[in-house]
């Protein structure tokens, strides 16, 4: 595979000169317009055997094109904070906005090729490692950012002969370390790691360009060339797609609505009618609370981390279901995030970033009121979503939640359900409260018009997204008090299988 890029690869200064003089221009236009467009990020890894120049070329795109819009991001060890989060916590924080360019050094790819090269993972699982990066990028790329990926190439020798003459010389021998050295030692390995990299995660959508990186003026054109080509083929592409644009609201998607017959949806299945006695509600609640309290400070004493997700329709019971779980929790130790539509920060990325970036630390708890699932509930039936966009949101969103699983973390999803008559009931008291009339809008009066659609898009979203890691709880809403308690019972269960 490497062969190619070992064939002693050179452009003359001058010819380099001329060139970069055009590439510069032009790099720096499409630059400019890809930040105007502001539909897609630019996104672009180094990666390659040590010595073969992926910093400097690195520079070089900052030395052609405005930096302000360039940020350069290089991963070391894992802190205490993102071992806390999933693997790709990390990776997600830093995309970069719509419009604007990240540039990777030792990012997604640097550690399962040094644990694969040093033997800290076997075969079976850099191939795990490696399907995670290809299902990072497929998401990404599917919602239109462009990703170019190089692999520095240099020979055996060639990357023996770059590290003696770093190390010789006293101006960047500080560029050698001890490590550069030892990864030398194991060069074949690395090869052979690589070759299974690019093999495995060349994609259409997030391609690789192997280049030799002997020559410093080759490695430049080269690199520099290859973007311009791919970053003018990508804005052609989203000129020429009005999709892309911000969709203005739609019809509701009716995927069943045109039926007669009101079709059946899991929700049929609860019974509503259930209910507690006022004595037994305030008795169980005060000993779950207190329970749950406990529990809640062995779980933070133990980095126990928790992520509790509601959902449901208007007026179904989540801010006061959410209030009776905090309770006795140690209000240091959680918070509660509330979501509606995206601001014009999160607009500029894909939809799970906002997400993402409120998973908790070791030991604390996150509460979603609404949550990432608003893309397969509310964009898809008010037509905010493409169906295409809603449609590959399940597997995103089952991708998003293993991932959270797989750190350890506790996930519980909770769906508050209500009857269409307890939701008008609600409204009206709501109306006519004092301290509630605030939370009746006109959008929830409207919303009710298209109850089917959202019971269709909630009925869709149980059947796939309730995975054996993280399965959908369906709560009977219709009584507040056994709502509240279903709840609270089954977050203590949760936490008593995870703390000591």
């Amino acid at each position: 595979m490497f062969d190619t890029a070992e064939l002693g690869q050179s452009i003359p200064k001058a010819e380099f000169k001329k060139r970069e003089l055009e590439l510069r221009a032009s790099l720096l236009k499409l630059q400019y317009q890809a930040l105007e467009m502001a539909r897609f990020p630019i996104i672009i890894d180094f990666a390659g055997v040590d010595g073969a120049g992926k910093g400097t070329t690195m520079n070089m795109l900052d030395k052609w094109m405005d930096p302000r819009w360039i940020r350069a991001i290089g991963y070391q060890r894992p802190s205490d904070e993102e071992k806390a989060r999933p693997r790709f916590w990390r990776y997600w924080r830093d995309i970069p906005p719509k419009g604007r360019m990240g540039v990777y050094l030792s990012g997604r790819y640097s550690a399962p090729l040094l644990q694969r090269v040093y033997g800290e993972i076997d075969d079976a699982e850099f191939d795990d490692r490696l399907a995670e990066i290809i299902r990072f990028e497929n998401t990404l790329a599917d919602d239109g950012a462009l990703i170019l990926k190089f692999w520095m190439h240099l020979s055996r020798d060639a990357q023996k002969d770059r590290l003696e003459s770093l190390s010789a010389d006293p101006m960047l021998s500080y560029q050698v370390k001890d490590k550069d050295w030892q990864n030398h030692e194991h060069y074949d390995e690395f090869i052979a790691a690589a070759e299974k990299i690019i093999t495995r995660t060349n994609r259409a959508a997030a391609p690789w360009t192997i280049v030799e990186g002997v020559d410093s003026y080759y490695r430049h054109i080269r690199v520099g060339e290859t973007i311009r080509a791919e970053l003018e083929r990508h804005l052609a592409i989203h000129e020429n797609s009005p999709a892309e644009a911000i969709p203005a609201p739609a019809e509701p998607h009716k995927p069943q609505a045109e039926h007669r017959l009101r079709p059946l949806t899991i929700f049929d299945n609860l019974d509503l009618s259930v209910r507690l006695t006022d004595i037994k509600y305030a008795k169980k609640k005060k000993k779950l609370q207190a329970k749950l309290g406990e529990l809640g400070r062995k779980a933070h004493e133990q980095g126990q981390s928790t992520v509790l997700v509601f959902e449901g329709p208007d007026a179904a019971g989540k801010g006061g279901a959410i209030r009776r779980t905090v309770w006795s929790l140690d209000a240091r130790a959680y918070r509660i995030y509330q979501f509606a539509a995206p601001t014009d920060i999160e607009r500029a990325h894909h939809y799970l970033w906002r997400f993402w970036s409120k998973l908790p630390k070791a030991g604390n708890v996150s509460i979603f009121d609404r949550s990432w699932y608003g893309r397969v509930l509310v964009e898809r039936t008010e037509g905010f979503a493409t169906e295409d966009e809603w449609r590959r949101a399940f597997g995103e969103i089952n991708d998003f939640e293993s991932q959270i699983v797989d750190r350890g973390i506790l996930l519980l999803k909770f769906w508050l359900h209500i009857s269409n008559d307890e939701q008008l009931k609600r409204f009206e008291e709501r109306a006519e409260s004092p301290y509630k009339h605030w939370k009746l809008t006109d959008e929830d009066w409207r919303n009710r018009e298209q109850w089917e659609h959202y019971e269709i898009a909630a009925h869709d979203m149980v059947q796939f997204t309730s995975t054996r890691a993280a399965p959908w709880i369906l709560v009977e809403g219709d009584s507040k008090h056994y709502a509240r308690l279903k709840i609270l019972q089954t977050i203590c269960d949760a936490l008593e299988e995870r703390v000591s």
